[in-house]
């Protein structure tokens, strides 16, 4: 109804636009004046827009020219016009490609040079002589008494009898007497060629026990007069690591202080995680110093790094030889680039090792 009235009232409607413009063209036909021939239609919702004049003789024909539809223009499917584009691209994507792989050759070369060289861990594995085989097997096999000392080291007064060697058969749990005397010898091996290993100082397998057997799980009063610097020669603040080896009952772990990077590590064998002890030994550490270098740090600031990339054992009773593994490996700086198959050969190369109170 209401487009009704409006037709009536002689105002069209916003459908009827064309028609309108004709209206207006026929009411002034017989005039000679400026005419538009565009208008404004801001009724119908849109913009103005502009509105050119000129002079028209024939007003009736400017009407219907201006009324009539507008030819559409046929376009072809945007997808089309799109690979006509890549098409004529083709060619320069082509040698952007070749430049960005002759980049990338040029960047591999670069990385590959920056890279250090890699590690030389052939003397770590080197096979043992027949010879030394044969010594091996007596030392372990052979008849003779059970109490016979076969290796005596006399700065640590630390004995190793035939019986305790046995330990180092290929299924059987390492003993303290030959941890200890092991890592007695690693610290002598840095003494001699203090150019080729890292500073480092070697906790014996007591150490932990007596630190956190305290009242509350900690007793730095009772390891106090361990590492003093008549004692040691030198002080834990100089060292670039401190390993602890740390026994669970029936399984042996390795915690270590990185002085230098100041972080606590924690190895374990199985996998497993242990927050504790890192805690028990960042507490140790500070006080430590204090008390040595009377200095203070703050080993709330320091971080405890997550190892998940270690060497793991497959069976129930190599976690003391992976431990001493952990220790003779980070002491060169090395990663630890060895597996479960390795452990028979380093059981025998810790005998003979023991054996001649020599670590290499």
């Amino acid at each position: 109804m209401g487009g009704f009235l409006s037709f009536l009232r002689g105002k069209p409607r916003h459908d009827d636009a064309g028609l309108g413009v004709y209206r207006g063209w026929v009411d002034v036909r017989s005039r000679d004046l400026s005419v538009a021939t565009a208008m404004e239609d801001d009724d119908a919702g849109f913009g103005p827009r502009l509105v050119v004049r000129r002079r028209v003789g024939d007003p009736r024909k400017a009407a219907l020219e201006a009324a009539a539809p507008r030819p559409r223009v046929k376009r072809e499917p945007y997808y089309k016009e799109a690979l006509e584009r890549m098409r004529s691209h083709d060619k320069r994507l082509g040698e952007l490609a070749s430049l960005v792989n002759l980049e990338e050759e040029k960047l591999a070369e670069l990385r590959k040079a920056a890279e250090p060289p890699k590690e030389d861990l052939s003397e770590l594995f080197t096979p043992l002589t027949a010879e030394e085989e044969n010594e091996v097997h007596n030392c372990l096999f052979g008849r003779g008494s059970s109490t016979e000392i076969l290796a005596l080291h006399e700065p640590s007064n630390i004995e190793v009898s035939r019986e305790k060697f046995r330990c180092l058969r290929l299924t059987a749990w390492l003993n303290d007497e030959v941890i200890n005397l092991y890592l007695e010898l690693l610290k002598e091996r840095e003494a001699r060629e203090p150019k080729r290993f890292l500073k480092c100082h070697f906790f014996n397998t007591f150490f932990y026990k007596k630190l956190a057997c305290g009242k509350n799980g900690y007793d730095y009063k009772s390891v106090k007069r361990w590492t003093t610097r008549r004692r040691l020669g030198y002080e834990l603040i100089e060292c670039d690591k401190i390993f602890v080896p740390v026994h669970k009952d029936v399984h042996w772990c390795l915690a270590v202080i990185n002085m230098k990077e100041r972080t606590f590590q924690y190895l374990d064998s199985l996998g497993c995680v242990d927050h504790h002890v890192p805690r028990v030994l960042a507490r140790y550490i500070a006080e430590e110093v204090k008390d040595k270098s009377n200095k203070e740090i703050d080993t709330n600031t320091w971080h405890e790094e997550l190892v998940d990339d270690i060497p793991l054992q497959q069976n129930g009773w190599d976690c003391g030889m992976f431990m001493l593994k952990y220790i003779d490996f980070h002491s060169r700086g090395l990663s630890m680039s060895f597996s479960q198959e390795n452990m028979e050969y380093f059981r025998k190369r810790t005998v003979m090792e023991i054996l001649r109170l020599r670590a290499d």
